[in-house]
């Protein structure tokens, strides 16, 4: 290669590494772009005024219960929400009502020692460990429609009827409200000093359901008969479990598994890199572009008999067997199955209606019969062939 040629392939090759650092740089920017997005939108999602749980008396979502507080206000009220069990448990007093969803997040004697001091405790959901903690009653099978209160508590008299999505089996000495011979919605224990009820309220109480049926009377009717009402909302921050962090999939899964699944996305960024890459400019064809008619016959029985539809091939021989026939017969083109079949027989000079199963009948379903069908039109084909030239042939 001469100097020229050099000087001339030099500046070609930098232009090619310029192109490459240029989209490298592109897949980079979107790549930054791509998580920077994320962990905004994990931020903001954090931090929102709709961040919180469910049966959270400040969540706006569907499935918190500020209408529920804002009601309880509206009756005169006073509600106090507290993520601090200490805040919560100082809080209490002779004319308190302790509200707690599950509180999953505090030991068995911390929850003991929270709901201690106070006279009248609702728990608005439980778990199959807190009713066993309570001595309260056990979890029951199946379900029930639409119930009405049912037993002797006179706040429940005006609520009227919900539809419950979890029964209790109550213990002995607990009282079953609103539910039937198979289990109730509300179980309420009076047996000691204090009032404790248990009731899952999911989808009772929370914004989405709170106006049907009965459910904000029933809300009304175990939060609203005392003038404060002291919500505390369990958070892992104020957890007294130790050692016991919540579970995240890096802890459930073996060590490897996060950097196996961190060099699979490096692999996919870097082939998507490769094959994004472009070979050169496209090639112009001139256009239309003409196939033979025997590749696309020969394409369409590859693709047939790969498909193993034999009927599909016979449909196919016996269309083509009819169109020839009915030009050979001087039919039109578009001939019927009688038409043809009817000419062929008056030129073999066999009986009418005996090409009627050949030309009409039902369709092979295996090779076996396919063969056997284009074997006798392959037949009859010939031999009106024949019958034609012999019509034409001079005596």
């Amino acid at each position: 290669m001469s100097l020229v040629d050099d000087a001339a392939v030099a500046p070609s090759t930098a232009v090619r590494t310029r192109g490459r650092l240029r989209r490298f740089a592109g897949w980079a920017l979107i790549a930054v772009l791509v998580l920077i997005v994320a962990l905004v939108g994990l931020r903001v999602a954090a931090t929102a005024p709709n961040a919180h749980g469910g049966l959270d008396p400040e969540g706006r979502n569907d499935s918190g219960t500020l209408a529920l507080a804002e009601i309880l206000r509206d009756q005169g009220v006073e509600v106090s929400v507290f993520r601090s069990r200490a805040e919560a448990r100082a809080a209490i007093d002779d004319d308190t009502t302790l509200v707690m969803s599950n509180p999953y997040t505090l030991s068995d004697e911390a929850t003991l020692d929270l709901i201690g001091p106070a006279d009248r405790v609702v728990f608005l959901s439980t778990g199959t460990h807190l009713l066993r903690l309570l001595e309260i009653g056990e979890t029951a099978s199946g379900s029930s429609g639409p119930v009405e209160a049912g037993c002797s508590e006179a706040e429940f008299a005006d609520v009227g009827t919900i539809r419950p999505d979890r029964l209790f089996e109550p213990a002995d000495g607990v009282q079953g409200c609103f539910g039937d011979d198979e289990g109730a919605a509300v179980l309420v224990d009076d047996r000691a000093d204090g009032w404790r009820a248990v009731v899952e309220g999911t989808k009772l109480f929370s914004n989405a359901y709170l106006a049907e049926d009965g459910n904000a009377a029933l809300a009304l009717a175990l939060l609203g008969q005392t003038e404060r009402v002291v919500w505390y909302v369990p958070t892992f921050e104020d957890s007294d479990l130790e050692g016991d962090e919540p579970e995240t999939l890096g802890s459930l899964t073996p060590g490897w598994v996060t950097p196996a699944i961190l060099l699979l996305m490096i692999a996919g960024v870097a082939a998507a890199i490769w094959r994004g890459q472009r070979f050169g400019p496209l090639v112009a064809e001139t256009l239309p572009v003409t196939v033979r008619a025997s590749e696309t016959m020969h394409g369409r029985a590859r693709l047939t008999a790969k498909a193993a539809d034999a009927t599909h091939a016979a449909e196919a021989l016996r269309v083509g067997s009819l169109r020839r026939l009915a030009r050979r017969l001087g039919l039109a083109a578009h001939a019927g199955v009688d038409e043809v079949a009817d000419a062929a027989a008056d030129r073999l000079r066999i009986p009418r209606g005996s090409l009627q199963e050949l030309l009409g009948g039902p369709l092979p379903t295996d090779d076996h019969g396919l063969i056997d069908l284009a074997r006798r039109l392959s037949e009859l084909e010939a031999s009106v062939e024949q019958s034609a030239h012999s019509a034409r042939r001079p005596e």
